[in-house]
Order: structure tokens, then C-alpha cells, then sequence
């Protein structure tokens, strides 16, 4: 039943009144008493007889289109009992509202041809928790051995040639390809060269998936990314061989797109988070792009991420995975290091040959000639850098990672934290000419004095991606300058001369690549109070760095900030790997995720100290805190080893239903290996 109450969370018998016996088919929605009250719901299974004696009819079959799948059912049950959330919350996430103008196209036979019996079966009894807690090392070359010939194309009874040049860069890469159209579970993690063409090469491993008679799943983070693996796709498989499900599509859209891979019309499906429940039928591969953004997890209850679950869905249906990225995140790291998958990587001479020339401005060649390097915003290495680039007709990236225009400002006199005094929440500058106002409560603050020394005048603390385009829009007087952010997200830019402004995951691709990056505030990313501060700086600079020329081809990157620091050597040498197993270390040595299994609970203090107070924790639980959450809450930590990860999820799921089975009043939100701990 569609209530969100964990105590209720198990299957209910229902009698099916003769009425209503041709619709009421396994994966239907339907309408049952409960309580009094007309409630939704799935109908499971069918079965002869139940072990109650006395049942209520149901009430009614809202459609006869049978949305839920057996396999997207067991999966949303496996999901679940991971995060410790519902079944009833996981298939909020899992099919989309019903828009009954679109369900109409479903024709009459196909919901004759639907089956009268079966199930859509629970999971086991024993919850799954995660592909490296079950997985042990695997033995033998990766996907196959790669020999002569590797190079031939994969063929497959689809119908499709598979060409695996566009792998061949990665000395793994054409053995993948070659797996995955011979129907076995291949699972790799892949670290992209610069400038490759990601979507190609993800193109070209569902293309060898369908070649093998089976289909696939990939999830993107946002709709740009959405839209260049589509045209990817379509190149390859041709028009009509799959459907992208995204909710900014629009409801009736993406309903239509849903109906249409639940009828098996597509055998691939493409889209952001709302596509890793996507129903496919024999399903062969699930991938995930760039996994260590932030957009890939879940904001709603139980909060999953889109790669956790698409690599359970990969351990429940013996399916391939593809992790990709120009970065790796320290999760997708454990997955090389369990042997659950093989990592796919270019080796050193192919990296260096493909990168372009890095250089950081606060290593002390640089300080000798440039002393100020250290402080300055635009050191002299950055301006000189954009200066050649643009003499040579060649676009400029700079990346700044705040949008606006000066987002934070502070006195100008004591340089003391300009806050709003009514909230006191941090006050910005939306132009060079407005007036400060709040960005929490968004008061206007005109005639703002600091409490401190009574100074009326502002300064900057924090520089915008605006404030950047005015400033660069000066130095290079003559050029045109395009900003790319929250307010316009360009996708692509024209090759000759001109300055790029755009914040991380809105840099446009330029014709040719670009001849200049400048990496820009990297302390905003690195002094971050984030257990991922480091990873999630790398990622981005990876993510615009890769969009510039090959060195050989006069492309250059400088990053502004010190070359001692781990993120920024593994950028220079184009290392994410190096840098994934070195966090994936030093979190093993401290105790976090995803070395180990944690879960937060927030709440107010007596609502947390009651439902721990409730918990069966498993044994070696350690409980810390607390510490202070947002809106005066606190919140508790609770750690184990990943071998104790479904026993800690269960023991808090259990602990939950008590409180709402006696209708405790205040609510607890539960988060397990939530990506900010602090």
C-alpha cells in the first residue's frame, strides 16, 4: 500500500472480486480499504488461497496496465531494505504518476497479451547490501582476452555491427565491448582521456549490448549531458530503438516514454536518476556517467543514488556495469578493488599524448616570477595564458565556481562578514550597481552598517561568475565574452577567438577544443567542510579540462592554486585513479564511507535519543554525535563494518515503524551513506 509508514511496510491480502478478475493482473494499480480509507496500491501477486481467514475485497483496479515489473519490483524491494526507507517510497521513485491520456495508447491487445498469473516476487529474505559486500575477487583477464583481431567488429543477431575502434585508446576497451555482445556480465569502471567523446563510446556499449539480444540502462545527470548521449544513440541504433526518461520532459512525455519500455518497444533507456528503475527486458548492461555528481542522488526518501542502485540492479539480474568519468570517485574505486569490476584506462603514454600542457600558478617556480601568484585571483601565468589563446584565435574556458555576481561580501573597513540583520543570513551584491541583499530571507539591505565598526562600505569576499565576465570583459577589451550558468547553459560555442565564463557543469563544448582553461578560486572547492572536498574539486577541473586542445595542439590548462596539494597533482598528471585509491585509503584509516557503512539520523534530540534508544543495532555499532543539523535539529551518526551494512539498515527501518507504529509525533530522517555527513 501507498503509505508512508514504515510499520505498514509488508504485503496485504485482499480478496478480488469476480468483477474485477481480467484486470487485477501482478504490477497493476489499485485501490484497497484500509483503516476506513480508500488508499492506492500494487497489486504483488496473485495467489489461491492466503493465510488469513478473513479478507476485504478490493476495491478497485485503477488501470489495467501492468507498470510494475517482477524485476523492478524485487529491485525496488532491495533498494529499499539498503537505505532502510519503504517499498511503498521506492516505487514513488520507480514508476511515474499516471497520466491517463498517454496510458491510452496502450492498445487492447497489448493488455490482453499482459500475463493473467505470476508475481512480482519479493527479494529474499536476507536484504542486499551492495555489490562489494558480496562480491569477492575475480580472477583472469579482464572481460577476455584481447587478441588479434580485436579490432574487427562486434557483430550481433540485432542486426548491428558494432565498430570497437573508439575503444582501442583503452587497452581493455575492445574485450568489453566484445563481452557485453556475447550476453556475459561484464563490469568495468572507466577513467576517459581528455577530450574524448564520452557519449560516443557509451553509444558504442549499448550498441554491442543490443547486438547481443538484451538491453540497457544509462543514467546521466543532467538533460545537457540527456541530450548528447541521445544524439549518440540515435547515430548509432538508429531512430526509434530507444526512449530517455527525464521528468523535465513533462509528465505526459515521460509516462508515454515509461509505457513504452515497459512494453519492451525500445530496448534501451536513457535519462537522469528518474531512468534507473526504467523497466527493460533482458536487461545486459546498466551504466552511470560521471557517478560523483551530486545529481545522481536521490533528494527524496530513502534518498538512493543512482549508481548504488543501478549496480544492485546489476548483482540482482546478472547484468553488465559501466562507471564513468573523468574522475573516480572513491566508491567506484572499491568496486576495482573488491574485483566486483575491472577498470578500462588508457596507459601513460596515451594520457600524456592526449592531455593538454597543465601548469599550476602557486609551486615555486612560479612564486620566484610571480610573487603575488599566491593571492592573486588572475595571476600573471592565468592572464598570459588567455592572452596567447586569444592572439592565436582559440576560445578561452574559465571556470568559476560561484555563480552571480559577488555572492558573499564583506566591510570594507574590518573586513568583518557582511549578514543580514534580520536573519543573519550572508548578504550578496546582484551588479555592480544594486543594492546588498540576503540570500537566505532576501531583504534588501540599503542602508547596511556593520555591526562591528559602524563602515557603510562593502567589499568583495566571493567573486561571481558575472562579476568574472565584467572584470575579463576589461582586461581584453575587444573579445566577445559568453557566460554559461544557472540563468543560460550554453552547449556549445563557436572555435575562434572569445571568453567562455561558466560555473562547474555548465561549460559549453568548443569547436575544436579549447586553446585555454583557467581553473579559477580553487579554494572555494578545497576548504569546503566536506569529506569529498577534494574529490568533488577534482572532478570539476577534469570535467573543463577536458574540453581543451591536446597539448601538441597548443591547448593549456592553469589551475590556480598550490601544485603541492594531492587534487591538484593528480589533475597535472591526469591521475584520477591515483587519487581514488589514495581517498579510498585514507577513509579505510579513518572509518568513512565508503569503506564502511554509516547512516545519519536527524532530527530534534528526543526524537533521535528515542528511536536509537529503539534500535537493535547490529554488533561493533558505533554510535557518534551529535552534532548540530539545520533548522535547530541534531543529528547522530551510526558506523559499521560493510559486512553489518543490512543488518544496520534493518535494525533502523525496525526502529522506525515502532515510533510510527505508537504515532510518535516528531519526525526522524534517515540517510544511509548520505553524501554530506557534516
Amino acid at each position: 500500500m501507498d503509505v508512508p509508514l514504515p510499520h505498514l511496510d509488508r504485503p496485504f491480502d485482499y480478496l478480488v472480486p469476480d468483477s474485477l478478475d481480467a484486470d487485477a493482473r501482478p504490477g497493476v494499480r489499485v485501490k484497497v480499504r484500509f483503516a476506513g480509507q480508500l488508499v492506492d496500491g500494487w497489486l504483488l501477486e496473485r495467489v489461491a488461497e492466503s493465510d488469513h481467514p478473513k479478507l476485504a475485497y478490493l476495491e478497485k483496479v485503477v488501470s489495467p496496465v501492468p507498470v510494475l515489473s517482477p524485476e523492478v519490483a524485487r529491485l525496488a524491494r532491495a533498494v529499499a531494505d539498503r537505505y532502510a526507507g519503504s517499498l511503498a517510497d521506492v516505487l514513488r521513485l520507480a514508476v511515474p504518476p499516471r497520466h491517463a491520456r498517454a496510458e491510452k495508447t496502450a492498445t487492447a491487445a497489448e493488455v490482453a497479451a499482459a500475463p493473467a498469473t505470476g508475481s512480482a516476487p519479493e527479494p529474499a529474505a536476507e536484504p542486499v547490501s551492495g555489490p562489494p559486500v558480496t562480491a569477492g575477487p575475480v580472477s583472469g583477464p579482464p572481460f577476455g582476452t584481447v587478441g588479434e583481431g580485436a579490432d574487427a567488429a562486434v557483430a550481433g543477431g540485432a542486426g548491428l555491427s558494432v565498430d570497437p575502434r573508439g575503444w582501442r585508446d583503452y587497452p581493455a576497451g575492445p574485450a568489453l565491448l566484445r563481452a557485453l555482445a556475447e550476453g556475459r556480465p561484464a563490469r568495468a569502471v572507466w577513467s576517459a582521456l581528455p577530450g574524448e567523446d564520452w557519449a560516443d563510446r557509451y553509444a558504442d556499449a549499448v550498441a554491442a549490448t543490443v547486438a547481443g539480444g538484451r538491453g540497457a540502462v544509462v543514467v546521466v545527470a543532467d538533460g545537457r549531458d540527456l541530450d548528447r548521449l541521445d544524439a549518440a544513440l540515435t547515430a548509432v541504433l538508429g531512430p526509434g530503438r530507444h526512449v530517455r526518461l527525464t521528468a523535465a520532459d513533462g509528465p505526459a512525455r515521460r509516462y508515454r516514454a515509461f509505457l513504452a519500455a515497459r512494453r519492451g518497444e525500445a530496448p534501451v533507456v536513457i535519462g537522469t536518476r528518474a531512468a534507473m528503475f526504467a523497466p527493460v527486458d533482458r536487461l545486459g548492461l546498466v551504466a552511470v556517467w560521471d557517478d560523483g555528481d551530486d545529481l545522481h542522488a536521490e533528494p527524496r526518501a530513502p534518498y538512493p543514488h543512482a549508481r548504488e542502485v543501478l549496480l544492485t540492479r546489476a548483482h540482482l539480474t546478472d547484468a553488465g556495469a559501466l562507471v564513468g568519468g573523468y574522475a573516480r570517485t572513491a566508491e567506484a574505486q572499491l568496486l576495482v578493488e573488491t574485483g566486483w569490476a575491472r577498470e578500462v584506462v588508457a596507459d601513460r603514454a596515451t594520457v600524456r599524448a592526449r592531455m593538454p600542457a597543465m601548469a599550476p600558478t602557486g609551486d615555486d617556480p612560479q612564486l620566484a616570477r610571480d610573487p603575488g601568484a599566491a593571492s592573486a585571483r588572475l595571476p600573471s601565468l592565468a592572464w598570459t595564458t588567455a592572452r596567447d589563446a586569444l592572439r592565436a584565435d582559440l576560445p578561452v574556458l574559465v571556470q568559476v565556481p560561484r555563480r552571480g555576481y559577488l555572492p558573499s561580501v564583506a566591510c570594507a573597513e574590518c573586513r568583518a562578514p557582511a549578514r543580514c540583520p534580520h536573519c543573519a543570513g550572508p548578504l550578496a551584491l546582484p551588479s555592480a550597481q544594486g543594492t546588498p541583499a540576503c540570500r537566505w530571507c532576501g531583504r534588501v539591505a540599503a542602508a547596511y552598517a556593520c555591526p562591528e565598526c559602524g563602515g557603510r562600505r562593502l567589499r568583495a569576499s566571493v567573486t561571481g561568475a558575472r562579476r568574472t565576465a565584467e572584470e575579463l570583459g576589461r582586461a581584453f577589451p575587444g573579445v566577445p565574452v559568453r557566460t554559461s550558468g544557472r540563468e543560460e547553459v550554453l552547449a556549445t560555442v563557436p572555435g575562434g577567438a572569445g571568453l567562455v565564463i561558466a560555473t562547474p557543469g555548465a561549460e559549453p563544448v568548443a569547436e575544436g577544443g579549447y586553446g585555454a582553461v583557467l581553473l579559477l578560486d580553487s579554494w572555494a572547492l578545497l576548504t569546503r567542510a566536506d569529506l569529498r572536498a577534494g574529490e568533488e574539486a577534482l572532478r570539476r577541473w577534469l570535467a573543463g579540462a577536458a574540453l581543451a586542445r591536446a597539448g601538441a595542439a597548443g591547448g593549456r590548462v592553469v589551475v590556480v592554486a598550490d601544485g603541492a596539494l594531492a587534487p591538484v597533482q593528480a589533475l597535472l598528471r591526469w591521475d584520477a585513479a591515483w587519487f581514488a585509491a589514495r581517498e579510498l585509503a585514507e577513509r579505510r584509516e579513518l572509518g568513512f564511507p565508503p569503506a564502511v557503512r554509516m547512516a545519519s539520523v536527524t532530527g530534534v534530540a528526543e526524537a533521535v535519543a528515542d528511536l536509537l534508544a529503539g534500535a537493535r543495532l547490529p554488533d561493533g555499532a558505533e554510535v557518534l554525535g551529535p552534532v548540530p543539523a539545520e533548522e535547530g535539529r541534531e543529528r547522530m551518526l551510526v558506523r559499521v563494518p560493510r559486512s553489518r551494512a543490512g543488518a544496520l539498515a534493518g535494525a533502523l527501518h525496525a526502529a522506525a515503524g515502532q515510533r510510527s507504529a505508537r504515532k510518535a509525533a516528531e519526525p526522524v530522517r534517515l540517510q544511509v551513506d548520505p553524501l554530506s555527513l557534516f
